[in-house]
């Protein structure tokens, strides 16, 4: 058993290992050949103000006057000494300024995640047990339209209802404007949060909802479940005994294998409520050619993902025995 898991891991970490370079070449590619010129970037409206020289001694601070090859080469060799750069934007170290907008950014996803999971798997459960009545019928519309629905286009509309017209919450940004760090409360935070999660929230609720329900039909309709109806079973006694038992473990890893949908959901939600996050940053960083920030973030997005996703192979491994005894085999 204990090796069987070391092999796993161990194909995980080689995998792991595998995307982070591919990733970080081809991010270098697209960088290179982007046509954001970095010194331009870097200088902004004073272009006209800078000379020639100047430009020349900028590129050469950043190591942007070396071929393209060379600036990877030396970008990977101080990574392993882990060393991710500075960044051009903020002139701070790269890990800082992730550091400092991860919490942000993990706040928000974590919020959405749970809220969109919890209410997904309620209103997939309603929607199994109300199979084909008007309930059903409202549940799968309302599911169907949030998957075709843009996450920045969701934002916008929260946006201008809540906050714009009804006043109840704040523009944007992360915390009030004009207020000292310190004297920031968390009901500021919280209140300036609520907006982006209802974003992700309810453009997350459509895929945990339409699976929860299938998945429960199936198990309604199994064999075990016309027995226990036999018995004289019904109603929620039957549903707790037979059938949360088996569709909750699929809507939890399928929660974990969203990350993905959610980091990019995130970076549109960022965007459209100027929430100081990881998502904004990434925007701004290809934006401006800031490339050691871009670079950055991409792996931390990529480790971000594959994480969750390996926590879903994780739990169905744990779970399911078939899938252990295909590893064996592999």
């Amino acid at each position: 058993m204990f090796r069987n898991w070391g092999l796993f891991i161990g194909r995980k970490a080689f995998r792991l290992v595998t995307l982070l370079i591919m990733v970080s070449i081809v991010s270098f590619t697209l960088v290179s050949v982007s046509p954001i010129d970095p010194v331009q970037a870097y200088i902004g409206a004073d272009m006209m103000k800078v000379s020639a020289e100047q430009r020349q001694e900028i590129a050469t601070y950043w190591g942007l006057d070396r071929p393209p090859v060379e600036q990877f080469t030396h970008w990977v060799s101080a990574l392993l000494h882990g060393d991710f750069g500075t960044s051009m934007i903020y002139r701070e170290p790269v890990t800082e300024v992730i550091s400092d907008r991860f919490v942000n950014s993990l706040v928000l996803m974590a919020s959405s995640w749970i809220v969109a999971g919890v209410v997904g798997f309620i209103l997939g459960v309603i929607a199994a047990m109300k199979k084909n009545t008007w309930v059903d019928r409202w549940i799968k519309w309302y599911c169907y339209t949030l998957a075709s629905t843009p996450t920045f286009w969701m934002g916008l509309l929260l946006l201008m209802i809540f906050a714009v017209w009804l006043g109840w919450f704040p523009v944007g940004l992360g915390v009030p404007a004009g207020v000292l760090a310190e004297q920031v409360t968390l009901g500021d935070r919280i209140q300036h949060m609520i907006l982006p999660t209802l974003t992700l929230s309810i453009v997350g609720v459509s895929s945990i909802a339409l699976h929860t329900r299938q998945k429960l039909i199936d198990v309604l309709a199994s064999d075990y479940v016309l027995f226990a109806r036999a018995r004289g079973e019904s109603g929620f006694t039957l549903l707790r005994r037979h059938g949360l038992r088996n569709i909750a473990l699929p809507a939890i890893t399928l929660q974990f294998a969203s990350f993905s949908e959610l980091f990019g959901g995130a970076v549109l939600a960022e965007q459209v409520f100027s929430y100081p996050g990881l998502g904004q940053a990434t925007v701004e960083a290809g934006l401006r050619g800031d490339v050691p920030l871009l670079l950055g973030l991409v792996l931390c997005s990529a480790l971000f993902v594959f994480t969750g996703n390996a926590i879903s192979d994780i739990l169905y491994r744990w779970v399911d025995p078939r899938i252990r005894e295909e590893g064996k085999t592999a």
